[in-house]
């Protein structure tokens, strides 16, 4: 274990080298502007703690905004604190910006001892500038990146930024945010693969399950009808963590299939999550049932479907996977 934890501390040195060298974090100054890496990363703080909501509702999230997220009114110790920035350096700094006319500063009408800085107009374009330019370059990092690898790309760093403790990527209670898409090309594969593999491991299923897995899965792709049958992925960290399938079996009628959740995302609420998506989409589509078929050993699953309002309308005992199962069908009045 000590031999794979050196080698992945060069490999993050590898990569630290690849990126900064990429993106010009050595040259003299950040984005071939007038502001060096450090006097940028004060400058965003400065402007983010000022007005965040408006920047937020403008939709003005550049490539330092990402990086910080913080709250309002600064003092020249908030922003040392949340920068790491040696407290005369950042004296220096900023009273650079204050000859400059980019910051002004105001007295706290909560503490009077309390100085608060804030950027002026001239600080805000600046500032604005910045953010562009940095947009600017960072697309032209992706700029030869196929579009089919911009979500990979995305799912690696955010899972990255996830388990080296990034606070952003979390909700309040600590654990990585949890979202639903719809599927896009090779989703469906992927469910295939880890729900065969999943129930392998932990029933002992054999590769007929995959079968039938592959069969459902291409049934869907081949007879996919836009508004009818839908198909969601949930995300943890940006990586796939489960999935569910709604497809039509009449126009009144529509079938819950292949519910999953990763065993590493269990206990977050997710299965209920996309059975809920499920009921909810059924009931926009104006189906009048959903019905869906599982197995008595499933029990977390059947829970689920318990809660949300199904109801067990029929049971057969069935040799099926390389396993005696009692196969159950349930369903749900919407």
């Amino acid at each position: 274990m000590l031999d794979e934890r050196n080698a992945l501390v060069a490999d993050i040195r590898h990569f630290n080298r690849f990126y900064t060298r990429t993106v010009g974090l050595l040259d003299e100054t950040l984005t071939q502007s007038a502001f060096t890496l450090t006097e940028a990363r004060v400058l965003f703080e400065l402007g983010r703690r000022d007005r965040p909501a408006a920047s937020e509702a403008a939709g003005e999230h550049g490539f330092l905004a990402e990086a910080f997220h913080i709250d309002m009114g600064p003092t020249a110790s908030d922003i040392a604190k949340q920068l790491r920035v040696d407290a005369a350096y950042l004296t220096r700094i900023l009273r650079k910006f204050a000859g400059e006319g980019l910051t002004e500063t105001r007295v706290d009408p909560a503490d009077k001892r309390r100085r608060i800085l804030s950027l002026t107009a001239r600080g805000e374009a600046a500032l604005s500038g910045l953010q562009t330019a940095a947009d600017r370059d960072t697309a032209r990092l992706i700029e030869n990146l196929p579009d089919h690898r911009l979500h990979e790309l995305g799912g690696a760093l955010r899972k990255a930024a996830e388990l080296l403790g990034d606070p952003t990527q979390e909700n309040l209670d600590g654990t990585p945010e949890v979202t639903l898409r719809p599927h896009r090309v090779g989703d469906v594969g992927w469910v295939v693969q880890r729900q065969a593999k999943l129930y392998a491991e932990e029933y002992g299923w054999s590769i007929e399950f995959e079968a039938l897995l592959a069969e459902i899965g291409s049934d869907f792709i081949r007879n996919f009808l836009p508004g009818r049958d839908f198909c969601w992925i949930a995300e943890r960290a940006g990586l796939p963590v489960g999935a569910v399938f709604l497809v039509h079996l009449d126009d009144e009628v529509a079938k819950l299939r292949m519910l999953h959740v990763e065993a590493s995302a269990r206990g977050m609420g997710i299965g209920k999550r996309l059975v809920e998506q499920c009921i909810d989409q059924a009931r926009t589509c104006g189906y009048r049932r959903l019905v869906l078929w599982t197995n008595d050993i499933l029990v977390a699953a059947r829970a689920i479907y318990e809660r949300a309002g199904f109801r067990l309308v029929g049971e057969e005992r069935h040799r099926s996977f390389g396993k005696d199962l009692v196969g159950q069908t349930w369903e749900l009045d919407l």
